[in-house]
């Protein structure tokens, strides 16, 4: 995949993941002002922001595999990203007017008024959450369709990589910006206003821009044949049965089916996990509680324990005039990991072919704990803002390389996707296990060359006198033809869901620990322990059919 033209086409496929990332890191970013203005309290605010997450949690698994199965004329993917995509406009509707939308409708109650409008902005904020994060998953999966090579994968997703940073640089920015003093403000009202008006006309140029380029396979619908005396090809009988084929066929419908039929069998698959996929994703759980870890308290830790202000101190005090500076500074550290992932992304692919997949995953998650560990011992600004920048490739690997090597899986089933967990017969000093096997002794009886084959289900030699071994099952009562039958979307949800449970872990979790220590380095240090976690786990990771075989 060369040219200037493939990679512009990568651009226009990738430009509603570019939008998405800029809805939700401008709108979660603008919505804790609004949330404290509503009065919502501080306790209560981190709570809120982790309503999309846990909703992802649960939502992603089912999503991810009906999309593999739904039979929608759409396609397959594409009816999930615009229902998905539908919810990300509603949010962005309802946030910036919750106070408008909670006044005509509490019928000028002031305690109605209040309740209604925090409603409105939690309701807001967890759409935002869910339908953005979720969204993502059902678009991943639209470029493993589209992409089935693997160096054309790695540059999809590497493109991938380089909008979602690109997306995160400029939703960072827009709230920066005061649009207040702008003519946009005279005609819609306020700085919520005209950011969130931006971010709409944003997001549906994104969203039709993707919609058109994806050309995804469709499934036209063939009436069958008529019987004689039935019905003539233009009666109402006839016609009434196209229409209602074509509702069933719908996307809305294809959807609720698919859900509703499979969300038994999904959450099966999704405790049945591949070796080669649980391996990749303990390895991402680590790696992405280390890399969130910082990102969400990076700035606080640069207030508090770089500049040793204070968050509730009075505004104008010292202290406070310091944190406020600390923030801004943390600010500017975050960006800068974005740029340092834009860069990196648009690197990614070379840097995989010329050292390859294991060396680049685990040598940016060194950086990323080197890094971390210079963080919590430096008092240098500069040093510490110069390594929060090199967290940047940790970023941008940990958001194309796993992807990519899921595709991998996926394509050759056969090898990576076989259930280890097999019943052995042992038959003459050889283990003979479910796998078609064709053993052939070519050079003496010390000589065995193995390989792969396909001989219903049976092993044998292949010499004068074949032995057979019947087909064996395995222990759990499951076959690998379940994981043969697996979805790449279920996969790419379950690597979604690492991402979104690493940020419930901190959420929850890092407050304690910082009570606990009474030092906010421990939030980076943290990080650390998580990222060398993650380097112990990608040792373990299946790169290739070498790490098979060891």
């Amino acid at each position: 995949m060369t040219g200037w033209r493939s990679q512009w086409r990568l651009v226009l496929l990738n430009s509603l993941t570019c939008g998405l990332e800029i809805c939700v890191a401008a709108g979660i970013t603008y919505v804790p002002p609004l949330l404290l203005e509503a009065g919502v309290e501080e306790q209560y605010m981190t709570m809120v922001l982790g309503i999309g997450p846990v909703l992802g949690l649960l939502f992603i698994p089912l999503i991810g595999s009906a999309s593999d199965h739904c039979n929608s004329s759409y396609g397959r993917r594409r009816p999930f990203i615009w229902l998905l995509s539908l919810g990300v406009l509603l949010a962005l509707l309802i946030i910036p007017h919750a106070d408008v939308l909670a006044a005509n409708l509490s019928w000028g109650s002031t305690r109605r008024n209040q309740a209604l409008q925090v409603g409105l902005l939690i309701l807001g904020v967890g759409l935002l959450d869910f339908c953005g994060q979720v969204c993502f998953t059902p678009l991943e999966a639209l470029l493993s369709d589209l992409y089935r090579e693997r160096d054309d994968c790695g540059q999809a997703f590497a493109m991938f990589s380089f909008m979602v940073s690109f997306g995160g640089c400029v939703g960072y920015l827009l709230p920066a910006l005061d649009w207040s003093g702008g003519l946009l403000s005279f005609y819609l009202g306020g700085q919520a206003e005209c950011l969130f008006s931006v971010l709409i006309l944003i997001f549906v140029v994104s969203v039709l821009v993707t919609m058109k380029v994806s050309e995804e396979p469709t499934s036209t619908l063939e009436p069958g044949p008529l019987e004689p005396g039935r019905c003539f090809p233009r009666s109402c009988c006839y016609l009434f049965q196209c229409k209602l084929r074509t509702l069933k066929s719908g996307p809305l419908m294809c959807l609720l089916r698919t859900c509703w039929s499979m969300t038994p069998a999904i959450y099966r698959s999704y405790c049945h996990v591949p070796h080669v996929m649980r391996q990749l994703c303990l390895a991402q759980l680590c790696s992405w509680m280390g890399v969130m870890s910082f990102m969400l308290f990076y700035t606080d830790f640069v207030g508090e324990g770089l500049y040793e202000g204070v968050p509730s101190a009075a505004p104008g005090t010292a202290l406070r005039q310091r944190y406020d500076e600390g923030i801004r500074m943390g600010s500017l550290g975050l960006f800068l990991q974005c740029a340092t992932s834009t860069f990196f992304s648009l690197v990614m692919s070379r840097l995989v072919r010329l050292f390859g997949s294991r060396t680049v995953y685990l040598s940016s998650m060194v950086c990323f704990t080197v890094s971390a560990l210079v963080i919590c011992l430096s008092k240098s600004v500069l040093l510490v803002t110069a390594m929060s920048a090199l967290t940047g490739f940790a970023y941008a690997t940990l958001q194309t390389l796993p992807y990519t090597l899921t595709c991998h899986y996926h394509k050759e089933k056969e090898v990576y996707m076989q259930n280890s967990k097999t019943k052995k017969t042992h038959t003459n000093g050889f283990t003979i296990t479910r796998d078609s096997v064709c053993l052939t002794l070519d050079n003496g009886p010390g000589d065995l060359n193995h390989k792969s084959g396909v001989s219903n289900g049976h092993a044998h030699y292949n010499k004068d006198k074949p032995e057979y071994y019947p087909p064996l099952h395995n222990q759990n009562g499951l076959e690998s033809e379940d994981f043969e039958k697996r979805g790449v979307g279920l996969d790419f949800a379950i690597l979604d869901s690492t991402f979104l449970l690493s940020q419930v872990f901190p959420t929850f979790f890092m407050g304690m620990i910082v009570q606990f220590t009474e030092s906010v380095t421990a939030y980076i240090a943290s990080s650390a322990i998580f990222g060398a976690i993650g380097i112990y786990f990608a040792t373990h990771i299946i790169f290739d059919q070498k790490d098979l075989r060891n």
